[in-house]
């Protein structure tokens, strides 16, 4: 007799699952450590918005109710910032979320996704696990090759990938030369554009792919409230595309998938401007002392346009083992097909400093 795992499709058990950045509590218990530095998750290194907080704070004895599940306060302050309706707008237990959506919307057996190399890995995750075929394209130092993904759509494919800035590279693409490619892809074809880092642009670089969509029907913008907002505990992210792009995905989406905390704070944080900018002040200055640190070191990195930055240091799992030891976690990129690379988070001035005083102690282990 067969085992019912057994019987599971395969696309399903040759899925090899998201690997987040080590938990501080982990590396606690694994090596009896204190005063642990986490540079691995791309977090805001301010914590939570203090807007978000206050307002949580307000709606904490209403926790035994449902939450609403249109999300309809948050919506409405995101249709009233980005000039959209609010039936083009759907919410998500993170932008991971609405990820899993696309893919459950508009792929499976007999469809194929579009997406580059060194970009991520959620993408491919969410391809396989609908039984879809997913079309991995060469990056162009370490970034995006958008003639290139748009020569490798198929007649079967049904959704392209574009992470901008692009994660774990933080490499970006201008936003003239996004346009133009955005143009030539085959309506057929769903764009899901991940901005989830869109918020630490220099203002010279930013762009505005929302007011795109009446030109550009079949593109979906998808951002986070994880990042610049400091709400990734929290999990809430939003796409907003077509009315009826987003009518189809709302059919597949879970009841109250966004909690009611959560929504709260969500909509608090978009009125946090002050917060907002000391988190750019605070990522611009600390990229800055990475990056100063590095070439210090006769160090190579990728130019980021993120929080976070790559860092080529030999073996980079033993290096973020060692760097473990002395503890600070950083994020290993091998699985990114980067092994030579560790991504490294923009932390406080001391948490960027303790990295990098560590870092030389550490790069023997990846001679």
């Amino acid at each position: 007799m067969r085992d019912l795992c057994d019987l599971t499709p395969e696309y399903i058990r040759s899925i090899s699952p998201y690997q987040p950045g080590k938990p501080i509590a982990d590396l606690e218990r694994e090596l009896g450590l204190t005063h642990i530095i986490k540079l691995a998750s791309n977090e805001n290194p301010l914590g939570p918005s203090p807007m978000a907080v206050v307002a949580i704070e307000k709606v904490m004895s209403e926790l035994a109710r449902y939450p609403d599940g249109n999300g309809f306060e948050l919506k409405t302050n995101l249709a009233a910032r980005h000039h959209v309706k609010q039936e083009q707008i759907i919410l998500g237990n993170g932008s991971n979320d609405i990820l899993e959506f696309v893919a459950r919307t508009f792929l499976g057996n007999g469809c194929s996704a579009v997406f580059s190399k060194h970009s991520f890995a959620v993408y491919p995750l969410v391809t396989q696990a609908v039984g879809a075929t997913g079309i991995e394209v060469p990056a162009h130092e370490f970034g995006h090759d958008l003639d290139a993904m748009v020569a490798a759509i198929r007649p079967d494919t049904r959704v392209m990938f574009i992470a901008n800035p692009n994660n774990p590279t933080g490499t970006f693409v201008d936003g003239a030369a996004l346009h133009a490619a955005l143009r030539r892809v085959p309506q057929e074809v769903l764009v899901v554009l991940d901005e989830a880092y869109t918020e630490f642009l220099p203002p010279a670089q930013r762009y505005n792919a929302i007011q795109w969509l009446s030109e550009i029907p079949n593109l979906l913008v998808c951002r986070t409230f994880s990042k610049a907002y400091g709400l990734a505990g929290l999990r809430v992210g939003f796409g907003v595309a077509r009315a009826d792009i987003v009518g189809l995905m709302n059919r597949v989406r879970q009841p109250f998938n966004v909690n009611a905390l959560a929504l709260t704070a969500a909509n608090a944080a978009l009125d946090d401007s002050v917060f907002l900018q000391e988190t750019l002040a605070l990522n611009d200055a600390g990229m800055m002392q990475l990056v100063q640190g590095v070439k210090a070191l006769g160090l190579k990195h990728i130019p980021s346009f993120g929080n976070f930055v790559c860092i080529k240091v030999g073996n980079g799992l033993q290096v973020y083992q060692a760097l473990l030891k002395r503890g600070v976690i950083v994020r290993p990129v091998a699985s990114y097909q980067m092994p030579q690379y560790l991504r490294v988070s923009v932390g406080l001035k001391a948490e960027n400093a303790a990295f990098l005083n560590a870092l030389p102690l550490c790069l023997g282990a990846g001679a």
